[in-house]
């Protein structure tokens, strides 16, 4: 970190800036993350996220298409490249020359629709999603009629710069036109997304969701000042994902013990590890259904669930050694004692 972002800090801190100083601290933690230091940079973004959010007074939709989403304080771990585009969009958003739509792509569960609430912390903005299955109709036409006043909704935002739109899995409405099978509803539909792209208010933050990225219409994504892409998660990020997933939760159960290295043993006998979504499914139900008066007993449910995962009924003691597991270990994890563990891994040297 440089003296000049100390000196920031404290300048846009007595004068009040906050928005400045916000910028700035993004700043202090991109540096952190960049020296591999995750964990300031992690505290740093989460005493940004858990910062008041404005509440626009007056502000009043038409909540017929519109849903509130409540953004939370929970951050779903990301890559540091996505990291990155993240705080550059952020940025980008703190300078207002207009760059204020952006589309997030990439496959279920890779975080797109938990970074937008992220994002909505950070800024204090509320953030509200369009629901599509109130705008989609069968009637000819009506589906573009809708989304007409949907538009008309945003552009009468009496505080537009203190809201962020999401148009989550925007896929279902801007199909490319060209191979459609019905092109002319497509095409009607399509083009008054981009109209109305076009007109909108550079104040509102505009964000778009999709996991059909190759099947978006071209013209619609040029649209968009970026496109962020999620699906740039190595194995080693991922195995660093999940045990921030389990840090998380782990203060909640009182009686579950930590044993990280036993962990992501577990976590690597996964041949394709999830997605951050699933990942935190999958570690949450095990610590929800484990019994608390057995200290382990989430690590021996986990474990139980990668075997169903890969289609596995059992590991043998013997294989369990030879995938770096230790014999208290593997005591946690079958419920078979010490003793009787070294005894059998005992006659197999013998044979």
């Amino acid at each position: 970190m440089k003296k000049k972002n100390l000196i920031n800090l404290i300048r846009y801190h007595e004068e009040k800036n906050e928005m400045a100083f916000r910028t700035e601290a993004l700043e202090v933690a991109k540096y952190f993350y960049d020296k591999g230091d995750n964990l300031v940079a992690d505290y740093i973004m989460g005493l940004l996220s858990d910062a008041n959010v404005f509440i626009p007074q007056g502000e009043k939709f038409n909540m017929e298409f519109f849903q509130k989403i409540e953004i939370g304080n929970t951050r779903l771990p990301l890559p540091s490249e996505i990291t990155n585009d993240i705080y550059g969009i952020i940025n980008a958003i703190n300078h207002n020359v207009g760059v204020n739509k952006f589309l997030f792509e990439g496959p279920p569960g890779t975080g797109k629709t938990e970074s937008v609430k992220q994002i909505a912390r950070i800024l204090s903005r509320e953030l509200f999603s369009v629901d599509f299955n109130l705008i989609i109709d069968s009637k000819m036409g009506q589906t573009q009629k809708n989304l007409s006043e949907v538009f008309t909704e945003i552009k009468m935002l009496p505080n537009p710069d203190k809201i962020i739109i999401l148009f989550d899995e925007i896929d279902a409405i801007a199909m490319d036109r060209v191979n459609s099978r019905d092109i002319r509803e497509m095409g009607r539909v399509t083009s008054s997304i981009l109209k109305e792209l076009d007109n909108l208010d550079a104040r509102v933050l505009f964000i778009a969701t999709t996991n059909l990225y190759k099947n978006l219409d071209k013209a619609l994504t040029r649209r968009f000042d970026a496109i962020v892409n999620f699906d740039r998660y190595t194995r080693d990020d991922l195995l660093d994902i999940s045990e921030a997933i389990l840090n998380d939760y782990l203060p909640r159960f009182e009686k579950a013990a930590r044993d990280i290295k036993l962990f992501r043993k577990i976590m690597n006998l996964i041949t394709n590890i999830p997605y951050p979504g699933e990942l935190k499914n999958v570690i949450k139900t095990s610590l929800a259904f484990s019994d608390p008066n057995s200290d382990f007993d989430y690590l021996k449910r986990l474990y139980s669930a990668v075997l169903l995962r890969e289609n596995i009924k059992e590991y043998n003691i013997l294989e369990l050694k030879d995938k770096g597991f230790t014999v208290r270990d593997i005591e946690k994890l079958t419920g078979i004692p010490k003793s009787n563990v070294s005894r059998k891994l005992k006659e197999y040297d013998d044979e």
